[in-house]
């Protein structure tokens, strides 16, 4: 601070001796001006004083003023200390107040965190009246005593879990939940019981029992939860009944089903390669209409349509009195829809009611269905060790594989082991029965049948035959399908052959294997589909003698010509032009020979060709490729010709005016 001061007094002094400088300056006396200021002194004082007398009494006023306003501060002061300490009680008991709000905002949220659960925990311990009401006195079949058996469910489960959990409470309800359960068990066990009862009564849909329960699935699942050995009990009994009602059913079913068949069978003598008498009138001399043959499918492929499959069963006594008839396959197909419909339904069933799937449902299936099925598959195994009509067996082959499906997209896969056993033993009889056809074709003896270039009814037979078995299994194939096929197409080409050998002449033989190539590709083509092996096979073999048959009979007409062609056009790939032109002198001798019988030729050609095939359509193709053949022909002989040789050549055009006539609406 005295450092301050000093600064602060340093520009006084500054000024004093400015002043100072100045007076001596000016040359003042310094005695005199000290006495000059000393008067300004007192004089400004004298001022002074004067000014304060005149203001004393306002000066006094303030001083009492001041004193006035220090004793309302000190009253103030002493106020403001009394607010202090009153605000700080206040702020301690808004503490405590607030320390006090926390607890009982805590104690609030513990107490509404177990409410809930309390409450919960009494609910479900304690036994109301409406359900001891609704378990004790309502019927069975009361929607109340379901929903009053599904409350009893739960409190049963609930004492479970706290008598495992030792609660004390729980022992307070115990017998009387006790109670209630063993009264709703035997209420529900007299009911299933009887509902089961109702599948014996004679006549009885059963359909309408299993539905009802169905309805009191949760009955079976109460059982099966709280009292095991009631529930396997109602398993038994539905077993036992559910096993005898469609053993009964079936067993009556197949037996007035079977009745209903031909009462012919084929047999070892209908093999494909067996001479064809009068004597056996199996599948001959009865009508199509009302009887399948061994070799043609006709409608009886009808039975693997979506429609034929799924066709309402055949009703035995309907059928009677209709004095109707079935091959084997219809009888089947019906049998087996009647079962898969039953077995789906019951499968199902049991899944749903008995609270099963997986191998326990199978196994439960396999119980209630095991001896109706061991019944069908012996009838089957009974029916195949005679049987010879392969054609059935196929079908019943594609039967079994198509309801196979069908279960499958039920999802139920109960059938699939008895599917598999009957196949396993269809199988080998067809095969057996197959290879036999093959072998009587093999064994038959071409020497005692007559001299007709007709369609061989064991060529028949077969075109028949392999169209109804490639049009079965055109949506299924299989190996030993096909293997089979190929061997009894091997046998039938071979046995044509050795028929066509017992004809002298080459075009005799020619004209017998087109009529029997054309019948089996006219067959394979309308029943198959275009591109099988089967019908590649004998259109290649038709393409091959017919180009040899129209050769064949062109040669008496134009054999000269046809030789003469062929050996200039072998000296021209050698380039022996002089060659040709030695044979100049023939080849007009031919020229004119041509012109001489060209027309007469044709219409020799058309009527050996037309009397030579009974069908029309294959005769005019013959025609028309032996024609088209000679026009080429034609074409080749008079690149050959020198110049003279074809001015004498009649006009190409008047031959194909002449070949148009000869073109048939057939063609």
């Amino acid at each position: 601070m005295l450092g301050k001061r000093v600064l602060d007094d340093e520009p006084d002094y500054a000024l004093e001796d400015e002043v100072v400088q100045e007076v001596l300056k000016e040359g003042t006396d310094l005695r005199q001006y000290s006495h000059q200021i000393e008067l300004e002194l007192r004089e400004v004082e004298n001022q002074a004083i004067k000014d304060y007398t005149k203001e004393s009494t306002n000066i006094a006023h303030l001083h009492n003023q001041i004193t006035a306003c220090d004793t309302i501060l000190e009253r103030m002061e002493t106020m403001l200390l009394g607010f202090q300490s009153d605000l700080g009680s206040i702020s301690t008991e808004i503490l405590c107040l607030q320390k006090k709000s926390i607890d009982m905002s805590q104690k609030l949220q513990n107490r509404q965190a177990v409410r809930a659960p309390i409450a919960q925990f009494i609910n479900d311990l304690a036994v109301s009246e409406a359900l001891i009401i609704g378990i004790v006195e309502e019927p069975v079949a009361e929607k109340e005593f379901l929903t009053q058996l599904k409350v009893l469910n739960q409190k049963i489960n609930f004492m479970k879990e706290q008598t495992f959990k030792d609660t004390r409470s729980s022992h307070d309800v115990r017998d009387i939940v006790e109670k209630l359960k063993l009264k709703a068990i035997a209420k529900i066990r007299a009911y299933l019981l009887e509902q089961i009862s109702r599948f014996r009564k004679p006549n009885a849909n059963f359909q309408v029992p299993q539905n009802n329960m169905l309805k009191f699935k949760f009955f079976f699942e109460f059982i099966m939860s709280n009292e095991r050995n009631v529930a396997e009990e109602i398993c038994a009994e539905y077993i036992d009944t559910m096993s005898k009602i469609y053993y009964s059913y079936f067993k009556a079913y197949s037996s007035r089903v079977s009745k209903l068949q031909f009462e012919e069978h084929a047999s070892k003598d209908d093999l494909m390669g067996i001479e064809d008498t009068g004597s056996r009138g199996l599948f001959y001399k009865t009508p199509l209409k009302n009887k399948s043959t061994v070799f043609t499918i006709g409608s009886r492929g009808d039975v693997l349509s979506p429609e034929g499959l799924e066709a309402p069963i055949i009703v035995p006594h309907a059928a009677q009195k209709c004095d109707a008839r079935y091959p084997f396959e219809a009888l089947f197909r019906s049998e087996q829809f009647a079962l898969v419909d039953n077995s789906c339904r019951e499968y199902l069933f049991i899944c749903e009611f008995f609270m099963m799937g997986g191998s326990a449902a199978m196994e439960f299936f396999d119980q209630v269905m095991g001896k109706t099925l061991g019944f069908l598959i012996k009838n089957l195994d009974t029916y195949t060790q005679d049987c010879y009509d392969t054609i059935a067996l196929f079908l019943s082959v594609h039967i079994i594989l198509r309801y196979q499906l069908l279960c499958h997209k039920r999802a139920v896969p109960a059938l699939d082991q008895y599917f598999d056993t009957l196949q396993s033993i269809i199988w080998p009889r067809f095969e057996f029965v197959f290879q036999q056809n093959i072998q009587s074709v093999r064994d038959c003896d071409p020497t005692k049948f007559g001299k007709e270039m007709r369609p061989h009814y064991i060529t028949r037979r077969y075109a028949e035959y392999s169209a109804a078995i490639l049009g079965i299994s055109e949506n299924f194939p299989n190996d030993l399908v096909t293997r089979l096929l190929a061997e009894l197409q091997e046998e039938v080409e071979l046995f044509i052959l050795r028929m066509a050998a017992i004809f002298q002449l080459r075009k005799e033989q020619l004209i017998f294997l087109i009529n029997n190539y054309d019948m089996v590709l006219s067959v394979l083509t309308e029943r198959t589909r275009e591109n099988s092996k089967e019908g590649e096979c004998f259109r290649e073999l038709l393409s091959s003698r017919s180009s040899e048959y129209v050769e064949e009979i062109l040669s008496p007409h134009f054999g000269g010509l046809m030789q003469f062609v062929k050996e200039g056009e072998a000296l021209a790939d050698k380039n022996q032009l002089e060659e040709i032109k030695k044979q100049e002198k023939k080849a007009l001798a031919l020229v004119q020979a041509f012109n001489s019988n060209w027309k007469r030729s044709l219409e020799d050609l058309n009527k050996e060709v037309l009397t030579s095939f009974s069908n029309l359509v294959t005769a005019s193709s013959l025609l028309q490729l032996a024609l088209t053949q000679l026009v080429h022909y034609y074409h080749r002989f008079h690149k050959l010709l020198s110049a003279t040789g074809r001015a004498q050549l009649t006009n190409i055009h008047h031959i194909m005016v002449e070949v148009k006539k000869y073109k048939t609406c057939f063609s």
